[in-house]
């Protein structure tokens, strides 16, 4: 088949005066974008094809002086005028070459460096290259959401997890987890591409709401009922936490939203210290009055000269 003229230059998009390491750099990431295992696009090995032979040309010394000499016919040498040649070394375009053609025949063996650069392997059926040199990629990460209590993000330890895929796993989940962490299995993503390493799965932690506690970082809010006069004369109440129940004193004069902190009663962190927990007082008041409370707080209205819409 006939096979236009390529100015390998152009194809790496590097300038004729590029060092070898900004050839290594444009190569391979042109390569990882084209790759055909990668790259789904129809002409991607087409692409990956071209990319590949200038890379092969112009990362040898040898090969690159002759291609910058005598361009397209650089592998031969021969039929260039001495016109050309001058301008070659001066570093001018092979514009005397730009017409010319190469044959190579029915098309195996796309060229003699492309052979040596697979090492003589065929591409497997279906496309895509079963080795391909020094060049491997590392395989795509892949991500998956773990939904956990706030109790199993407190407490952390083993669980068992199964995926879409069907894979199984037992993860070992850190106390303390916070929602939206990141867990990595190392190895257990996308495989990579010619013998470069597998990714990594990570699974994202999605912590599911508590009916009692509210979470804002390592701390942990929890709404603690009292009535109105264990607000206003004080008193001993029971506090939820993760790990059972804590008496806690209600000062006498407690408001609705004052909050009582409980030191070291919050989530976990890498760090040995633990966030607080907050009991935030909220005042209720009964829903049905027997005739003796509604005298009582009849008479309470009578005598208290409480006004909370004073100074408002």
């Amino acid at each position: 088949m006939a096979v236009a003229y390529r100015d390998y230059y152009d194809t790496l998009g590097v300038p004729r005066g590029a060092s070898e390491d900004e050839i290594r750099r444009a190569y391979r990431k042109l390569a990882r974008e084209n790759h055909p295992d990668v790259n789904k696009d129809p002409d991607a090995e087409d692409r990956f094809k071209a990319i590949s032979e200038a890379y092969e040309v112009l990362r040898d010394p040898e090969k690159r002086e002759a291609y910058d000499r005598f361009g397209e016919n650089w592998k031969a040498g021969q039929g260039v005028s001495e016109d050309d040649l001058r301008g070659a070394r001066r570093g001018a375009p092979q514009g005397g070459f730009r017409d010319v053609r190469m044959d190579f025949g029915d098309g195996e063996g796309f060229s003699d460096f492309f052979d040596s650069f697979f090492s003589g392997r065929r591409t497997r059926p279906g496309g895509g290259f079963a080795d391909f040199g020094d060049f491997s990629m590392r395989g795509g990460d892949h991500e998956a959401e773990l939904e956990l209590s706030l109790e199993e993000a407190f407490r952390g330890g083993k669980r068992k997890l199964s995926l879409a895929d069907g894979r199984d796993y037992e993860v070992n989940i850190p106390a303390g987890v916070r929602d939206g962490q990141r867990i990595r299995l190392a190895g257990e993503g996308a495989a990579g591409t010619g013998g470069g390493p597998s990714g990594d799965l990570f699974l994202r932690v999605r912590i599911l709401p508590d009916k009692r506690f509210r979470s804002e970082g390592q701390d942990l809010y929890v709404d603690v009922p009292v009535t109105p006069w264990e607000a206003a004369l004080g008193a001993s109440v029971d506090v939820p936490t993760l790990e059972g129940s804590r008496k806690v004193k209600v000062p006498a004069g407690s408001s609705s939203d004052r909050q009582l902190r409980l030191r070291g009663q919050g989530m976990a962190s890498g760090s040995d210290r633990r966030g607080d927990l907050y009991a935030v007082v909220k005042i209720r008041v009964p829903k049905r009055l027997t005739a003796e409370e509604r005298e009582l707080f009849e008479r309470l209205a009578e005598v208290s000269s409480f006004n909370p819409r004073e100074g408002r």
